[in-house]
């Protein structure tokens, strides 16, 4: 899927975000500039979520539940994470019962990440232009792509 500029980047999250439900992981891969917090962006816009939305690449984990978000969304960014015994006091696993999650560099996780994620790959193009391409799970079967 091309995404012509940040703004496109965006609006497929927001699209994203009508048929995402707690429990979902979505997973983005990409070098740093892809647009992977600009997806997530979009998707906390879709859901309806009004403030500033900021990479956690420092607090690692940005929980959003506040009146008028549709579900509760955990935008995680493991780019710190150096050692995987880290992992576990996250409480990513807890977090799915009651939210759906966001995951920039999901690869930090290694083998651990969950076999139903829907996993996007971005690649900046130049200009602000996108290439997105999506592994999609069975548990991802009719919400991908979203409309």
């Amino acid at each position: 899927m091309r995404l012509p500029d940040a703004s496109a980047t965006e609006r497929l999250g927001q699209a994203l975000a009508r048929s995402l439900r707690v429990g979902d992981v979505v997973a983005l891969f990409g070098d740093l500039g892809a647009g992977k917090t600009t997806l997530a962006r979009g998707l906390l816009r879709g859901l309806g979520f009004e403030g500033d939305v900021a990479s956690p690449t420092f607090p690692i984990v940005q929980v959003y539940d506040v009146p008028g978000m549709r579900l509760p969304l955990w935008h995680v960014d493991l780019y710190r994470i150096e050692d995987r015994e880290e992992l576990p006091e996250l409480a990513l696993d807890e977090a799915r019962d009651e939210a759906a999650l966001i995951i920039e560099w999901p690869e930090r996780l290694g083998g651990t990440l969950w076999p139903d994620s829907l996993r996007l790959h971005l690649v900046e193009r130049g200009g602000g232009a996108r290439c997105l391409t999506a592994q999609v799970p069975p548990a991802w079967e009719g919400r991908w792509p979203p409309r």
